[in-house]
C-alpha cells in the first residue's frame, strides 16, 4: 500500500517494480467504476485502515503480539506465527496477516497489516470474553485456574482465578491424559490383564459386540469414559486404580462383564486341586497372544486335554515347569507331550528332583503340588 501511493504521487521505492503498481493502479480504478466510487483514489491512508478491512477476509489470521518477543504473535485460529527480523509491522500490538507460511512450530508472516482494536472489538464484539478458565500446567504437573480476558484462542491477559470449577477441572485432567498418554494413568498388571482379555474376546468371540478397549480406542474415547472419572478431582494421582477399572468397565452391563470373567477367566483349576493364574497378552497390532498357563508339571497327571477357554475355542499354552519352577516344555497338545515326550524329561529329571513324583504312568497318577514325604 505504501509503495501504491508512492507511485499515485509521482514516487516509486527503489525495491519497487513500476509495472506492477501501474497494474494495481488500473485495477483499483477497475473496481471503482464497478462499485460507483466516484472518487479518485486517496492519496494516503491511516495506518490501520488497510488492516481494519483485511480482518473480515482472514478472521483466522487475526494476531496479538506475544508479551516478551515483539516479533511473535499469538492468532485467533490457535497457532503462533513469527514477523522477519526487519519487518516494519514488528511491534504492533495487533496486526492481520495476509499471506502467511504455515511451518511445524511457529508460522512466518510473508504480509499483514496493523489492526486497531477499536475496530476489532466493534466487528467482532462476541468474540472477545472474559471468564474462568481451567488448564493443565505440565511443568508443575498441577491444575492452574486462571481468569482470562481472550479474543477467540488469544490470551489477552491472565489473572489467578479462585475455586476450581469442577466440570472444568474434570476437563483439563482429561486433556492431560490426552497430552501425556494413558501411561499416566495408574494401571495395574490386573487392568493390563483385563483389557488384553476384552480384546482378546472381541477377536475370539466377536458375536459378544465387546466395546473396542485398545490403547488408540480409549484415547479416541477420554471424553466418554474417563472425564466422568474425574469428577470432583483436581490432581492426576488423585484417581485409584478402583475409579480406573471402573471407568474402563464402563459402557459393560453386569451380565457382560459376568461374560468376560466366564469366558476368558483370570485363573484355572488344575488336577493338583489349586487354581493357577492366566496370562493375556496383546502383540504390537492389537490382535491377542496365546493365553499361556504355567503349572508345575506334577499338577496335571491325570489330565488328557490341554485346557481351553472362550466357550472351548482357544486352547491355553502350557508352560509345563520343573518342581523348582524352571521351564521343562511349551505346548498346545498335553496329550502328544505325555505319549511322546514325558518319558525323556522324566529320565532327565528324576535324578534332579528324587523327591518329587515321577510315576511311568503320569495319565493315572495322582496330580499334586507337593513333593513326597522324606523317607518315602
Amino acid at each position: 500500500w505504501r509503495a501504491l501511493a508512492a507511485f499515485r504521487n509521482g514516487r516509486v521505492a527503489g525495491d519497487a517494480h513500476r509495472g506492477g503498481l501501474a497494474t494495481i493502479d488500473a485495477a483499483a480504478r477497475q473496481w471503482r467504476r464497478r462499485v460507483r466510487e466516484d472518487a479518485s483514489a486517496p492519496a494516503e491512508l491511516d495506518a490501520h485502515v488497510l488492516g481494519d478491512l483485511l480482518i473480515h477476509a482472514f478472521p483466522d489470521r487475526i494476531g496479538f503480539r506475544h508479551a516478551t518477543d515483539p516479533l511473535r504473535y499469538a492468532l485467533s485460529n490457535g497457532r503462533t506465527a513469527r514477523l522477519f527480523d526487519d519487518s516494519s509491522l514488528r511491534g504492533e500490538p495487533w496486526i492481520v496477516a495476509s499471506e502467511l507460511r504455515f511451518e511445524a512450530r511457529d508460522g512466518l508472516i510473508l504480509r499483514g497489516a496493523p489492526v486497531d482494536e477499536a475496530a476489532l472489538r466493534q466487528a467482532f464484539p462476541e468474540r472477545f470474553s472474559t471468564g474462568d478458565h481451567v488448564r493443565w500446567d505440565a511443568d508443575r504437573r498441577a491444575l492452574v485456574a486462571q481468569r482470562e480476558a481472550r479474543f477467540d484462542a488469544i490470551v489477552l491477559d491472565a489473572r489467578p482465578a479462585g475455586r476450581v470449577d469442577p466440570a472444568q477441572a474434570a476437563g483439563a485432567l482429561t486433556e492431560a491424559v490426552r497430552e501425556l498418554g494413558l501411561e499416566a494413568l495408574p494401571w495395574t498388571p490386573g487392568l493390563r490383564q483385563w483389557q488384553a482379555r476384552v480384546q482378546s474376546l472381541r477377536a475370539w468371540m466377536p458375536e459378544l459386540d465387546l466395546p473396542d478397549r485398545s490403547d488408540a480406542a480409549l484415547l479416541a474415547t477420554l471424553d466418554q469414559w474417563l472425564r466422568p472419572a474425574f469428577t470432583g478431582k483436581t490432581r492426576l494421582d488423585a484417581l485409584d486404580e478402583a475409579t480406573l477399572g471402573e471407568a474402563l468397565k464402563s459402557g459393560l452391563d453386569w451380565s457382560l462383564r459376568q461374560r468376560i470373567d466366564t469366558l476368558a477367566p483370570t485363573r484355572i483349576a488344575v488336577p493338583s486341586g489349586l487354581e493357577r493364574p492366566i496370562d493375556y497378552g496383546l502383540e504390537h497390532d492389537g490382535s491377542p497372544r496365546a493365553p499361556v498357563l504355567a503349572v508345575k508339571l506334577q499338577e496335571l497327571f491325570g489330565l488328557g486335554d490341554t485346557p481351553r477357554i472362550a466357550d472351548g475355542r482357544v486352547p491355553l499354552t502350557l508352560h509345563l515347569l520343573s518342581p523348582g519352577g524352571k521351564p521343562l516344555q511349551v505346548t498346545q497338545d498335553l496329550r502328544s507331550f505325555w505319549a511322546n515326550t514325558y518319558a525323556e524329561v522324566r529320565k532327565e529329571m528324576k535324578g534332579r528332583y528324587p523327591r518329587h513324583p515321577w510315576p511311568d504312568d503320569p495319565w493315572s497318577a495322582t496330580a499334586t503340588h507337593r513333593a513326597k514325604p522324606r523317607g518315602t
